[in-house]
């Protein structure tokens, strides 16, 4: 008799906790039981094993084998667990040394001719197994991707021959080097592509100096969709930490693409469904506002968007996080997106454009805009409009002003606010606007009369205040002046309607 024990990862949200694969192998019957609340693809993964092992050359035992995946009462679901299993058996039935599998962890899926096809979620597994100073197997596909975390210790294999080779002579295969791409390397549209439009420009400016949401309105055709495409351009480059968790949300929703070091830019269609944006499934995968935390997430023709849909996006925005309930479990993702949302007037999308062409009537007015729930506009800081351009300004070749020289604005007023708050503007709460946000007399009669006029609830108010913050600081200014309180009130362009 004989005992295996296999160092694996599952896959829970976005963590991946430890497994342990026991192999027993033992006198009786040839069977093979797999125990320890495995799912179907688990289940099924002792016929793959079994052709895995027999067509790399080895001998799979004709005795009892039992396999438990500990611990029993975490779910374990994919391919993900047959390269340990294997490796197991082979270990257990003194095919391979013991002791070569210490200190190691394998992941990966096996074809029935013992080659390794890739898995999701592996950058996850990755970092953990690195915390745990481990070194990880993984499919050759996987490894440029697993080899991110800094220090990680990473082996691509293509085959299981060739690993059991080098676990028996600890030779064979080479380590992957960590390959990050450096962000000035990466081509992004140029906010000069954008004519005119000098106020939604400066809007933009002052939603990406202090991670503000944003929602244009104006008529088709006038620049909405172009001005947020152009918004990762000028945000400031991940760093390296936040670089590996938005890759690690990627790679576990099977996106691993996602270029490293860029900040995420999500355009659901306004088809998609709530699920489809929050997250879901019977094992809970991230949803676009998850794949859009640390970046933008643009919502165009927002009230075309089921208004159930649009009201899951409350409780993101104030916390920054969402939580996914179902009978089994329970999920959190993180979701600190920027909302960057655009709308027509009205329903033909005519309206304000100095042509007689939109035929709406005002109770069809109220209905379009109705779809917009109070609250869910309270928590958006910026409302601008986006006009229609005149024909002498689209021929305008003058250069307009580049993403590169807006994107040192925002990067001189982000050092100011980490510098001053160890966070952006967007995240100041109340108790810290009262500190970082001190109104002089004129400051505060200002906003006292804005708010008796427009009938502001305290949310306009501290968002007023952020948005005044974000302005001062590209002035570089220490103080919330006048002119920064008035712009920051012109930007409420739905609490004036």
């Amino acid at each position: 008799m004989s005992l295996a024990l296999v160092y694996t990862r599952a896959a829970l949200g976005l963590h991946a906790p430890l497994v342990t694969v026991e192999v027993h192998v033992s006198n009786g019957l040839p069977a093979l039981v797999i125990v320890g609340l495995p799912e179907a693809a688990v289940r099924e993964s002792k016929d793959r094993v079994r052709s895995a092992i027999i067509n790399a050359g080895f001998e799979f035992p004709q005795r009892r084998l039992t396999i438990n995946l500990a611990p029993a009462d975490l779910p374990k679901d994919g391919g993900r667990f047959d390269l340990p299993i294997a490796l197991g058996i082979l270990a257990a039935s003194g095919q391979i040394p013991i002791e070569s599998l210490n200190n190691k962890e394998f992941l990966g899926e096996l074809a029935l001719t013992g080659e390794l096809r890739p898995i999701l979620g592996v950058l996850s597994a990755s970092i953990a197994a690195t915390k745990e100073q481990h070194a990880l197997y993984v499919p050759s596909s996987n490894a440029i991707e697993a080899a991110r975390p800094k220090s990680a210790r990473i082996y691509g294999v293509s085959h299981l021959r060739a690993l059991c080779e080098h676990l028996q002579t600890d030779t064979g295969l080479e380590p992957t080097l960590n390959q990050k791409p450096s962000y000035q390397t990466l081509k992004m549209p140029d906010l000069c592509d954008v004519k005119g439009q000098h106020r939604a420009r400066r809007a933009l400016e002052i939603a990406a100096a202090g991670g503000h949401s944003l929602l244009m309105m104006g008529p088709p055709g006038t620049g909405k969709t172009l001005l947020a495409s152009r918004l990762p351009s000028i945000l400031p480059p991940l760093d390296d930490d936040t670089s590996l968790e938005v890759a690690t949300i990627h790679s576990v929703a099977g996106q691993p693409e996602h270029p490293f070091g860029v900040a995420p830019f999500r355009s659901p269609h306004h088809t998609a469904s709530a699920a489809a944006l929050v997250g879901g499934g019977s094992n809970p995968k991230p949803g676009e506002i998850t794949l859009a935390h640390h970046g933008v997430l643009f919502l165009d023709e927002l009230p075309e968007f089921d208004r159930k849909v649009l009201e899951v996006l409350r409780e993101p925005l104030e916390s920054g996080q969402v939580v996914i309930s179902r009978a089994a479990k329970q999920m959190t993702f993180p979701a600190g997106f920027q909302l960057v949302a655009a709308m027509n007037p009205c329903p033909c999308g005519f309206l304000g454009d100095g042509s007689p062409r939109c035929r709406c009537t005002p109770d069809q007015i109220v209905r379009y805009r109705g779809k917009l729930s109070g609250p869910l506009l309270d928590r958006i800081d910026l409302h601008i409009e986006v006009p229609a351009l005149a024909a002498t300004a689209l021929r305008d070749t003058q250069a307009s002003e580049s993403s590169a020289s807006v994107r040192e604005r925002v990067l001189k007023a982000r050092a100011q606010q980490i510098a001053r708050q160890q966070c952006t503007n967007k995240a100041l709460t109340p108790s810290l606007l009262d500190s970082y946000c001190v109104l002089g007399e004129k400051e505060a009669k200002l906003l006292d009369q804005a708010m008796q006029r427009l009938r502001l609830s305290a949310r306009a108010y501290h968002r007023i205040l952020r948005v005044a913050r974000t302005i001062a600081d590209l002035a570089q200014s220490e103080a919330v002046l006048v002119p920064h309180i008035t712009e920051a009130i012109g930007y409420r362009l739905l609490d004036r309607q």
